[in-house]
C-alpha cells in the first residue's frame, strides 16, 4: 500500500503542475470540451484512488467537483468566474493535502465545507483562488522515460570496465602514490554511481504480485471453486523490465494452476483435501538470481496423459518418450500446443501455452523447473537473473577457460594439495574433507568435460554455498577478483543448468558466468547426506549387498516388499477407474484396461496407489495403500514354504517384513493374451491334468503359446513332459518334470513346485534351438 501511495502522490504532483492553467484556459474558452474532460478525468481519477486508498477528505473534495464539472459537461451549467475560482481552489487544497500527507503532517479541515459550498450554482460564497492556495514543497520525484534509464545503466556498465582496465594496466608497472590514490577516488565514486543508477532501475515485485488476489478470485468464482492465495517476498526488488517481462507468464501459470490444477471442491473431499485449494506465490532472491516460486495443492501434471497425447499427434512414439528420464517427461508440458485435456477450456490449459512462457523465460536468460508430485500439486519455480547488474565476482581457470563465480556465494579458496585437505571416495562419489568439514567434490573439469592445462589433477578447491549445502569445486586456478557486468547469455547455453549469464571482463574476452546451485543440481550432488556419519560408518564392517526393494503399506495395513527391478512406476488413481468385470478386478489407465491385484479392500477410497509391474508386453497392476521408501533386503530372507502371494519374509530393522510375490500377482492377474508368434510348448502324458491345471497358466504368463495336442502343420518348440516316454516323437527338446525335490545323479529333470527352475529350463532349451 505504501508504493501504491507514493505512486498516487507522485502521479498527482505532476497533473496538479499544468492544471491550473488548463482550468484558466478552459474559462476563457468554455466551449472547449478538450480541457474540460481534461479536467473532469483528473478529479475523477483523484475521486477513485481516494477511496481505493481510504483518503476519505480527498474523495469528498473531488467528488463536489467532479459532480460540479458534470453539469457543465451535460450542458445542465455555464461556467463563469465563481466556478472557475471554486475548482482552482479545491484543486491547490487537493494539492496541500496530498503534501501534507508525503510529509506526514497534521492538516486541519478548516475551509473545507466552504469550498464544496462554492461549487454549487448560484451559492453565495465568493472564493478568491489566491487567498487559498499554500507554497508546496519542491518535487522530489523525477520520472523518467525507461530507455534513459538503458543508457545510463549502459554507459555505467562502460565504467566499471574502463575503471578495471585501467586498474589492471597500472598494475602491470610501478604505480606513483598520487595516482594509486586517484585510482582510488575514481573506483569508489564509480561503485557508489553504479549503486544509484541500478537503484533507478530496481523495483519491488510486489508491483507484479499486486493484481493477482484479484485475478485468482475471479477465475476461482467462474470456475465454481475455491482458491486461497498466499503470497510472500513481495520486498524482493527487480529490475523494472524483468517484471514487464514475467508479468504475462506469471498470469497464465496462475490461470492454468486454478483450472486444471486445482481440483474442483467435490473432488477434493473425495482425496480428502480440503475443499479450498491452496495457492502460494513467492520471490526470493538466490546469489544474482530471483527466484518465482508458484506452488498448488491440486491434482499435478499428467504426464502419462501428455505421453500419450503427443504419441497421437507423432510427435515421437510412445515407448520412446516413456524412455525418457522423468525430468525430460515432465518437461513435456512445454511442447506447442499441447494440451493434457481432451476439451480446451475458456480460461487456460496446462500445456497450452506453457511454451510460450518457457520462450520468454528463455529470452530473458532464465529457466523454469518443475517439481511435479501427483495428487498434491505442481511447484514451478522461475529463475531469472539480474539483468545488466554489476557484481564482485571470482574468476578461475579450467586448462585455456575462464570462468566467472560469484563472490557472495563463496565461502573460501583453498589449495588442493594443503595439509589440512584430504579427498576421499565414498560410495563411488568423491568427498573433500576441509579442515574436519567434509562436503561432496565437484570436479569442474570433469562436469565441463574440458582438458586440464599441465597437472593431471586440480590445484585449488574453491568451497561453493549453494543453498541446502556447500560443496568443494575442483578448478586448475583462481585468477583475480574483478567487479563484472552481467547479461543474459543465449537461451541454449542457459538451458544447460551450469551458468548464470555472461560478461565482459577487462581483458575483453566473453565469459560465462557459473551457477553454484546450477552446477550442484546438474551433478546431482545429494547434501542430505551425513557425510560425517557415513565417514563413521565406513570404518566399521560394511553391510551385505541386498536386493533393492520398494517398501510399502498395503491396503490391509501390513508393510510388505516388491523388488525393485519389478515396479515400472507408482502412481495414484480413483476409485472410479476400477470395476470387477470377467472374474477379477481391472483398472482402466492410459486408455487400456490392466488387471488389478491387491490385498485388502479399495471401500471407502476416493484414490489410492498402484503399483505398475511389468515384464515386456505384460502390464499387471497391484493395489497399495502408500510406498514408504526404498530398503536394500537381506540377501538371506527366509523363503515361502508354499508359492503364494508371499515370496518370503525379511527382517528390516528389526520388523519382519513379507516379500511380495510377483509371480503370483502375473500368475494369477495377467491376462491370457499370448502373441502368435510365442513358442509354442506342448504338454505330454498330463493324465491327471495336473500340468493343464497347474502349469498352464505359468507358462502362458511368461509369454509361452502351450497346447496338450498339435493342430495340422504345427511344431512345437519344446515339449513338457512328465515321464519321457510319454514324449511323443517330434523333433523338439524335452523338459521332463519330477515329483522328488531332490533329483538323483545324472537326472536332468526340474521339480515340478520349481517355477522358477522350470521356466530357466524352458528357456535354456528354446534358445539353444
Amino acid at each position: 500500500m505504501d508504493d501504491l501511495l507514493q505512486d498516487f502522490i507522485a502521479e498527482t504532483r505532476e497533473t496538479l503542475e499544468a492544471l491550473s492553467g488548463e482550468i484558466v484556459a478552459w474559462e476563457a474558452h468554455p466551449a472547449d470540451r478538450a480541457r474540460l474532460d481534461a479536467i473532469f478525468r483528473f478529479v475523477h481519477t483523484v475521486k477513485g484512488s481516494c477511496g481505493f486508498l481510504d483518503l476519505p477528505r480527498l474523495e469528498r473534495l473531488a467528488h463536489a467537483a467532479e459532480d460540479a464539472l458534470a453539469q457543465v459537461r451535460d450542458g445542465a451549467r455555464t461556467p463563469d468566474r465563481a466556478l472557475v475560482n471554486a475548482v482552482l481552489a479545491v484543486v491547490d487544497r487537493i494539492g496541500e493535502i496530498v503534501e501534507a500527507i508525503d510529509a506526514g503532517h497534521a492538516l486541519d479541515h478548516g475551509g473545507e465545507d466552504l469550498l464544496i459550498a462554492a461549487l454549487a450554482e448560484g451559492s453565495s460564497e465568493v472564493i478568491a483562488a489566491a487567498a487559498i492556495g499554500a507554497p508546496r514543497t519542491a518535487s522530489r520525484s523525477v520520472r523518467l522515460n525507461v530507455d534513459l534509464l538503458d543508457r545510463m545503466m549502459i554507459g555505467m556498465s562502460e565504467m566499471v570496465l574502463a575503471r578495471n582496465e585501467l586498474a589492471r594496466r597500472l598494475r602491470m608497472n610501478a604505480i606513483d602514490p598520487a595516482v594509486e590514490a586517484a585510482l582510488e577516488r575514481l573506483s569508489l565514486t564509480v561503485g557508489e554511481m553504479r549503486d544509484t543508477v541500478m537503484r533507478t532501475r530496481m523495483q519491488k515485485i510486489d508491483a507484479l504480485f499486486s493484481p493477482l488476489p484479484r485475478m485468482v478470485r475471479d477465475i476461482a468464482a467462474t470456475l465454481g471453486k475455491s482458491v486461497s492465495l498466499e503470497i510472500e517476498g513481495g520486498d524482493v526488488e527487480l529490475d523494472r523490465e524483468m517484471i514487464e517481462v514475467l508479468r504475462d507468464p506469471l498470469v497464465h501459470i496462475i490461470r492454468n494452476a486454478i483450472d486444471h490444477g486445482i481440483e474442483a471442491p467435490a473432488e477434493r473431499r473425495g482425496a480428502g483435501k480440503r475443499e479450498a485449494g491452496r495457492l502460494t506465490v513467492s520471490a526470493r532472491q538466490s546469489g544474482n538470481q530471483i527466484i518465482v516460486d508458484i506452488v498448488d495443492d491440486g491434482r499435478g501434471v499428467d504426464v502419462d496423459r501428455l505421453i500419450a497425447k503427443l504419441a497421437a499427434i507423432g510427435v515421437r512414439s510412445e515407448r520412446e518418450l516413456r524412455a525418457l528420464p522423468l525430468r525430460a517427461q515432465l518437461e513435456l508440458m512445454f511442447h506447442p500446443g499441447l494440451s493434457s485435456r481432451d476439451s480446451v477450456s475458456e480460461v487456460s490449459g496446462r500445456g497450452v501455452g506453457m511454451d510460450v512462457v518457457k520462450s520468454c523465460v528463455d529470452q530473458i536468460g532464465g529457466r523454469i523447473e518443475l517439481e511435479n508430485r501427483p495428487g498434491h500439486g505442481l511447484h514451478i519455480a522461475i529463475r531469472v537473473p539480474l539483468t545488466l547488474s554489476i557484481m564482485s565476482a571470482i574468476i578461475v581457470g579450467v586448462g585455456k577457460q575462464r570462468f566467472a563465480i560469484p563472490r557472495q556465494s563463496i565461502d573460501e579458496i583453498v589449495r588442493a594439495q594443503g595439509a589440512a585437505i584430504r579427498i576421499d571416495v565414498l560410495g563411488g562419489a568423491p568427498i573433500a574433507t576441509v579442515r574436519e568439514r567434509r562436503m561432496p567434490l565437484l570436479d569442474l573439469a570433469e562436469l565441463l568435460d574440458l582438458p586440464r592445462s599441465g597437472s593431471a589433477t586440480a590445484q585449488m578447491l574453491v568451497i561453493v554455498a549453494a543453498g541446502p549445502g556447500s560443496y568443494a569445486l575442483a578448478v586448475d586456478s583462481v585468477i583475480d577478483n574483478e567487479e563484472l557486468v552481467i547479461k543474459p547469455a543465449s537461451p541454449a547455453v542457459m538451458a544447460t543448468g551450469i551458468y548464470a549469464g555472461q560478461t565482459l571482463p577487462d581483458s575483453g574476452l566473453p565469459m560465462l558466468l557459473l551457477d553454484g546451485g546450477g552446477m550442484a543440481r546438474v551433478a546431482g550432488l545429494d547434501f542430505s547426506r551425513d557425510l560425517d556419519e557415513a565417514f563413521g560408518a565406513a570404518s566399521a564392517e560394511p553391510e551385505a549387498p541386498g536386493l533393492p526393494a520398494l517398501l510399502f503399506r498395503d491396503l490391509d495395513g501390513a508393510h510388505r516388499a516388491v523388488p525393485l527391478a519389478a515396479v515400472d512406476r507408482v502412481e495414484q488413481v480413483a476409485s472410479s477407474q476400477v470395476c470387477h468385470a470377467a472374474g477379477q478386478y481391472r483398472l482402466t489407465v492410459d486408455g487400456r484396461i490392466l488387471p488389478l491385484a491387491m490385498q485388502g479392500t479399495i471401500d471407502g477410497r476416493a484414490r489410492f496407489s498402484v503399483l505398475r509391474l511389468k515384464d515386456e508386453d505384460v502390464e499387471v497392476t497391484y493395489a497399495i495403500d502408500e510406498a514408504l521408501d526404498i530398503i536394500a533386503l537381506p540377501a538371506d530372507f527366509v523363503p515361502a514354504r508354499v508359492p503364494g502371494r508371499a515370496a518370503g519374509v525379511a527382517l528390516v530393522d528389526g520388523e519382519q517384513i513379507e516379500l511380495l510375490d510377483v509371480l503370483w500377482v502375473f500368475d494369477a492377474h495377467a491376462d491370457r493374451a499370448t502373441a502368435r508368434e510365442a513358442p509354442l510348448c506342448l504338454i505330454a502324458g498330463d493324465r491327471d491334468g495336473w500340468m493343464t491345471t497347474f502349469v498352464r497358466p505359468l507358462l502362458e504368463s511368461a509369454g509361452y503359446r502351450v497346447a496338450t495336442a498339435l493342430a495340422a502343420g504345427e511344431a512345437p518348440a519344446v515339449i513338457l513332459s512328465a515321464d519321457a516316454s510319454d514324449a511323443p516323437q517330434a523333433d523338439a527338446p524335452v523338459v521332463r518334470l519330477r515329483r522328488k525335490r531332490q533329483a538323483e545323479a545324472g537326472d536332468d529333470s526340474v521339480y515340478r513346485y520349481d517355477r522358477a527352475g522350470l521356466l530357466f529350463a524352458l528357456e535354456a532349451r528354446v534358445g539353444a534351438r
